[in-house]
């Protein structure tokens, strides 16, 4: 079952950077988003950096900045019939951890994952932990289709394939 809120979200993106020029120029434009809802409880708690990211986005998008507990219950509540929502997160982990609160993904893409000291490799300029390998394994079984696919012309790479 979907939950209420996920009827308006028309991407839910990792991206380690958030809000940029690529989620600007292509998501935005490609999905006709009018909310951005950036889900991170570092970011949340982090004034400055909150400052700044409000500071990017067009005046005609709206952005909220949630934890994770907060934004599961401001999905499942749900959003006006006319919002067009932009999930972003900087971690495959923080959607499981949605998604064991009760929030359903059909679909999760993957943009930009740098390399950490944690992260290696995983599939071109993508780079994954082997915590969160294992997170969006256990959102492919739960029926997500995760995909790689940095801007809105490029052709999805399917994750399932990658990790048999």
């Amino acid at each position: 079952m979907e939950t209420a809120g996920m009827s308006n979200v028309v991407l839910t993106r990792v991206d380690d950077r958030l809000v940029h020029g690529q989620v600007m120029t292509s998501w935005q434009k490609a999905t006709g988003a009018n909310k951005f809802m950036v889900i991170d409880d570092e970011v949340a708690a982090n004034e400055l950096t909150k400052t700044v990211l409000k500071g990017v986005v067009p005046s005609q998008v709206k952005l909220g900045i949630f934890t994770v507990q907060k934004a599961a219950d401001r999905l499942i509540k749900g959003f006006k019939p006319t919002d067009k929502v932009i999930i972003l997160v900087k971690t495959p982990i923080t959607i499981l951890r949605l998604a064991q609160a009760g929030v359903s993904f059909k679909a999760l893409n993957i943009g930009g994952m740098g390399i950490t000291a944690k992260r290696k490799t995983f599939y071109q300029n993508i780079a994954c932990s082997d915590e969160e390998i294992e997170a969006m394994k256990e959102l492919i079984e739960m029926g997500c289709n995760v995909t790689i696919q940095i801007v809105a012309d490029d052709q999805k790479v399917d994750v399932a394939k990658l990790l048999k």
